[in-house]
């Protein structure tokens, strides 16, 4: 069998595009464990109530169970939420953590996996620990009759394995949740979480690691190396970029998080975030409740005259991104053209 490594580089042409054959799907046989969806994102912040307030209003995110100082926030009509969270001492704001259902999630099966390829079993570190201090660990978090998997990858970025079925709830799989706890309709309708990119001090090797461990395939990619991770449906993603300039020892930060949505309309949506409050970021630094529009251009995978990207900040100026449910982070105007 060729090794995959060898086989992502030969594909390459020169200009950094991938080659794949029709029918290569964005799983493959034989991963170490097999990944289903991306299906949560961790946020921290400095007013829980103040930024529940404001998802549920932009989105109608309803509180679909809660554990302790953790709040979740149901996105869509399947599993995936958005954990809410109060800092702790010396934290600041941040995309904490992100989460991947598992086929056939079995806790100690997954587990042996993970040590089985170079993770060092530890006890539960506190939620405050950065992953940089525990790179290539797992560890396992028993909350009531509920095993919780998580592992800090070799560059840091902290990851859940789950079961498809886990809504943050009780039982052996995490399964069971109260009935969503009634809200106001939002402003606009969230579909699914789409995904999330990381900035890590080795974008090239991160790909490469989660590419092999869960079989993952290249879905697009904007621009010469920088490829898109896909996962299970061939529209979500994750990206891993950097090293970037002076930050080759910088601690992995999750730096944004996209959700797709129906109906995607670049005017009606920024009209909406402006008159909610948000202003235009314009030329100023990037800060709390601000919106704006990257367009990718055809030399990062983008359409001619750019895809239009629309990105916003919560309270917190925390980054979050909008995008069409048919979005899959590649080429035209709705980044919805990717390999095969």
């Amino acid at each position: 069998m060729i090794n995959r490594r060898k086989f992502l580089a030969s594909s390459m042409t020169a200009s950094g595009a991938m080659v794949l054959p029709l029918g290569l799907g964005a799983q493959s046989d034989g991963a170490a464990i097999s990944v289903e969806k991306l299906n949560y994102l961790e946020i921290r912040v400095s007013d829980p109530g103040r930024t529940i307030a404001f998802y549920q209003d932009l989105f109608g995110l309803p509180v679909q169970s809660r554990s302790g100082d953790h709040v979740f926030l149901k996105i869509g009509n399947n599993k995936q939420f958005m954990a809410v969270r109060p800092l702790q001492s010396s934290e600041t704001p941040a995309i904490v953590q992100l989460g991947y259902s598992v086929k056939d999630f079995d806790v100690d099966t997954q587990l042996n996996a993970l040590k089985d390829n170079g993770f060092q079993e530890i006890d539960p570190p506190a939620d405050s620990a950065p992953g940089i201090d525990n790179m290539m660990s797992a560890w396992v978090n028993r909350r009531g009759d509920t095993p919780e998997l998580y592992f800090s990858d070799a560059r840091g970025v902290i990851v859940q394995l789950s079961d498809t079925s886990w809504c943050g709830g009780s039982g052996p799989l995490g399964n069971v949740c109260d009935v969503p706890e009634s809200t106001t309709t939002g402003i606009f309708t969230l579909e699914e979480i789409n995904h999330f990119t990381c900035f890590v001090n080795d974008g090239a090797g991160a790909n490469l690691f989660y590419q092999d461990f869960f079989g993952l395939e290249v879905q697009s990619y904007q621009g010469p190396g920088s490829p898109v991770t896909g996962i299970g449906d061939g529209k979500q993603f994750v990206m891993y970029a950097g090293p970037f300039p002076g930050g080759e020892n910088a601690p992995a930060n999750i730096h944004h998080a996209s959700f797709n949505m129906s109906g995607f309309n670049v005017d009606d949506i920024l009209g909406k975030l402006r008159d909610y409050g948000l202003s235009a970021r314009g030329d100023k630094q990037i800060g709390p409740m601000m919106h704006y529009i990257s367009l990718r251009m055809p030399a990062r995978g983008g359409a001619e005259g750019g895809t239009p990207e629309v990105y916003f900040t919560d309270p917190d100026g925390i980054l979050m991104q909008l995008q069409d449910i048919t979005y899959c982070g590649g080429g035209g105007y709705l980044g919805n053209q990717c390999l095969a």
